[in-house]
This record gives structure tokens, C-alpha cells and sequence, in this order.
């Protein structure tokens, strides 16, 4: 009799827990078909890509990837005019991209004033006019701008909204979405204090130098070493102090479903005011890439191409900017001073010399080769100097060493940027990427 209530409660255990194993299996499906069909109703269904950040960049893309037919959700702390001294000055290679994307109408009104060039200033009151070399580019009425970023955003934004596909709306938002690795959206605060949710299968990010998002999707590594030390520093009330004015070379994001744009993926020293031809250049690369796409769901692939087909043009203007700086800023060193004066000698020249120099700084021809030329040449230049009219030990010597310094000054820089990137494009896998499906508009 025993036996028989023992079989008899072992079986209903056993019916007990295969019930309860079945019910927690249904619960798991209905969680995954919940998720599923909440995606599909959330995000791919009413907005294609979201841009976190209203500046030059993600005003500029927003108008776009508008213009293209994508529906864009583009989220803004502060929509209100930017007042502050940043991006005052359009290179003339921002310009001509300026009008490939149609926004050229963005600097009417604005009280934008043209540029023809630069003058540099000796102590002693010498100076130098230089130009920019335009005659190319009569057609599309190209020069440099310079006026108030302020304006110049706003005006972006306000056509960003004229756009029936393009929704503008105050937030900050807080953080990414991500399942199973990718991006699938943002949380974010709405100007009454509502916490809200985003979907999209594209996000990108272009909140600025002081982007909140960035550690996200760059995923920083600190040394072990510095590790207790900086988290002590962090802790400490107003120990860290940031400067708007600093330099910061592109890092790859390894996150699907996202993408880092303008000063918040790249900056460099702002003497040359290349960074909105560099952002401008990027919003073109990027364009030319997702048009074709019939939707952003798969569009990792194409994204990472992306970094591939930006690295020359952008690295030209980020590393001139930082020669730029090295050459021009105060130094104690002789043989810094002795580069400044023959770069300043250099730029008198004129001809090729000086136009292909100014070349580069207006953003007209950045490309890898282009600079190796102008660094041979000044090189050269500065060799002659010291070696005319007879040369002595002692003038070889001198140039050995400024080659030495120059050389210095400017392979960090490189090597940041990425050497085969900037130079072998073409050597990468991505670079040759298969194109996608054509756009329905396109067909």
C-alpha cells in the first residue's frame, strides 16, 4: 500500500513539474513574440534613422536623409539659438559640400560675410596675403564663410522642420537602447519632464565635443594602471575641468544599429576651422551610402564602410590642423622657430606652393597625397635654405635636425589617424563592400 501512494505522488510531482515547465516555456515565447512585435510596431515602422543633437552636423544630416524620403527623428536639449564662439569660419571645401547636399540657401540672412583668404602677421609687421586658389570653382560662386554659428544652426533647423518626413522635438536623451548587442534606440526626457522611448534601426549620434553618449559606443579602455586614480579624481568636486578646444581622433563604433558623427566621433584644433568641412564631407560620404538602401535595417555593413570611405579626406584636414597648430604656436625649441620661418618663406612663394598649401586648408583638395607633396616640398625648401649658397657640416647638421623635429611633430599625429587607413584605403576590406539594393525611389 505504501509503494502505491509513493508511485501515485512521484507522478503527480512529476505531472506538477512539467506543468510548470510548460507554462514558464510559454511565458518565454510570449515575452519573445511581445518584444518582437513591439519592435515592429515602435520603431521600423514609423522612423528610419534618429539623430540625437541639432548642431552643424545632425541639423545638416537631418535635412539630408529628409530630403532623400527617410523618415527622421531628430532629438535636441536646447533648440533655442546656439550663442557661443565655435565654427565662425566655412572653409571653402565646406562650402562646395555645403551646396552638394542643397543647403547652401542656409547662409542667406545670416549676415555670412565671404572669405577670400588668409593673412599671416610677423612680430616685426611683415605679412603675407594668401588666397584662395578659386579659379575652378567660379561656377558655384565658392569661398569661404564666415559668420555666426548660431545663425547658421538655426537656419539648418528651421529647414530640417519644413520637411513633412522630419520630426524636430526638445529632449535630452539619456541613454541607448540596446538588445543583444546592437542599437535599437534611446531613452530620453521631453522639455515637460516626460520619460519617453525612441525606435529606429539606425541611430546616430551627434551630440558635440561634449557628447554624454559617446563612452556608449566607443567603450574607452583606461589603463589598469591609471584606473584607481581616475576614478579618485572623479570623485573628487570639481577636480576635472574640460576645454572645448582639443583634438580627438576617430574611433571605429562597434555597436550595430549606430553611428557617431560630427565632434562627437572626431575633432581636431579649431586654427584651421576644418571641423564642419570634415562633418559636411562625412554627411556626404554617409548619403551617398544609405540612399541606396530600401530601409536602415541592415545597414552595418554599409556603416562600416563609412569609416573607411571618410579616413583620407578627413585625416588630411585633422592632421593639417594639428601641423598647424605645432608650426604656428609659441615654442621655446630653436628648430620649431626655425620651421615657422621656413614654412612662412615657403608660403611666399607662391604658385603651386602656395595654392596647393592653401589648397589644403580651404578643404578644396585634402587628400592624403596632396599633403605628402606639400611636406616634401616645405622639407626641401627648408633644405635649400640653410644649404644656399654653399653647403657646411654644420648647415647639414642644422637641416638633419629641423627634418628630425618636423618629423616629430607630425608621425603622431599620422599614426593615430591610422597610416593604412589614410593612405591604402583601398587595401581594407571594407572599401570594397558589395553596394545594396537600389532605393525604390531610385528605381
Amino acid at each position: 500500500m505504501e509503494l502505491v501512494i509513493l508511485f501515485i505522488a512521484s507522478l503527480f510531482g512529476l505531472l506538477l513539474l512539467y506543468n510548470m515547465i510548460r507554462r514558464k516555456i510559454m511565458e518565454i515565447r510570449n515575452i519573445t513574440s511581445n518584444v518582437v512585435v513591439m519592435k515592429d510596431h515602435k520603431s521600423y515602422g514609423n522612423t528610419d534613422v534618429i539623430i540625437v543633437g541639432a548642431g552643424v552636423a545632425g541639423s545638416a544630416l537631418a535635412c539630408t536623409l529628409g530630403k532623400d524620403g527617410r523618415r527622421v527623428h531628430v532629438i535636441e536639449r536646447d533648440l533655442t539659438e546656439p550663442d557661443r564662439m565655435v565654427g565662425e569660419l566655412l572653409q571653402p571645401g565646406g562650402y562646395l559640400k555645403l551646396v552638394e547636399l542643397g543647403l547652401e540657401d542656409c547662409l542667406e540672412d545670416i549676415d555670412a560675410q565671404r572669405v577670400g583668404g588668409h593673412v599671416l602677421y610677423k612680430k616685426n609687421g611683415e605679412h603675407i596675403m594668401l588666397s584662395y586658389p578659386l579659379e575652378k570653382f567660379q561656377a558655384v560662386d565658392a569661398s569661404g564663410r564666415c559668420f555666426h554659428n548660431g545663425r547658421f544652426v538655426q537656419k539648418m533647423r528651421e529647414k530640417a522642420a519644413t520637411l513633412p518626413n522630419v520630426r524636430l522635438e526638445k529632449g535630452t536623451v539619456t541613454s541607448l537602447i540596446e538588445e543583444k548587442g546592437s542599437v535599437k534606440g534611446v531613452n530620453y526626457k521631453t522639455k515637460d519632464g516626460r520619460e519617453l522611448t525612441a525606435y529606429a534601426p539606425l541611430t546616430i549620434v551627434c551630440d558635440g565635443c561634449f557628447s554624454n553618449l559617446r563612452r556608449s559606443l566607443c567603450n574607452p579602455k583606461v589603463p589598469s594602471e591609471l584606473r584607481d586614480a581616475l576614478i579618485r579624481a572623479i570623485g573628487e568636486e570639481n577636480n576635472i575641468r574640460r576645454m572645448q578646444f582639443r583634438s580627438m581622433a576617430a574611433n571605429t563604433c562597434t555597436i550595430p544599429g549606430s553611428l557617431l558623427i560630427g565632434d562627437a566621433f572626431n575633432m581636431r584644433h579649431p586654427l584651421s576651422a576644418g571641423g564642419m568641412t570634415v562633418a559636411l564631407s562625412d554627411i556626404v560620404v554617409l548619403r551617398h551610402l544609405l540612399k541606396p538602401l530600401p530601409n536602415f535595417t541592415d545597414a552595418n555593413a554599409v556603416l562600416q564602410r563609412f569609416y573607411t570611405l571618410r579616413k583620407p579626406v578627413a585625416s588630411t584636414i585633422n592632421i593639417l590642423a594639428g601641423v598647424t597648430y605645432q608650426v604656428f604656436s609659441p615654442s621655446l625649441d630653436p628648430s620649431r622657430k626655425e620651421i615657422r620661418e621656413a614654412f612662412y618663406g615657403y608660403l611666399r612663394l607662391g604658385g603651386i606652393f602656395t595654392n596647393g598649401a592653401i589648397g589644403l586648408l580651404a578643404g578644396l583638395n585634402p587628400t592624403p597625397l596632396g599633403f605628402a607633396f606639400q611636406f616634401i616640398a616645405v622639407a626641401v625648401y627648408t633644405f635649400g635654405r640653410l644649404l644656399l649658397p654653399f653647403p657646411t657640416p654644420n648647415a647639414i647638421l642644422r637641416g638633419a635636425r629641423l627634418l628630425y623635429v618636423a618629423i616629430d611633430m607630425i608621425f603622431p599625429i599620422i599614426k593615430a589617424e591610422g597610416i593604412r587607413q589614410m593612405f591604402f584605403p583601398a587595401s581594407l576590406p571594407a572599401y570594397y563592400s558589395a553596394p545594396a539594393l537600389a532605393h525604390k525611389s531610385d528605381q
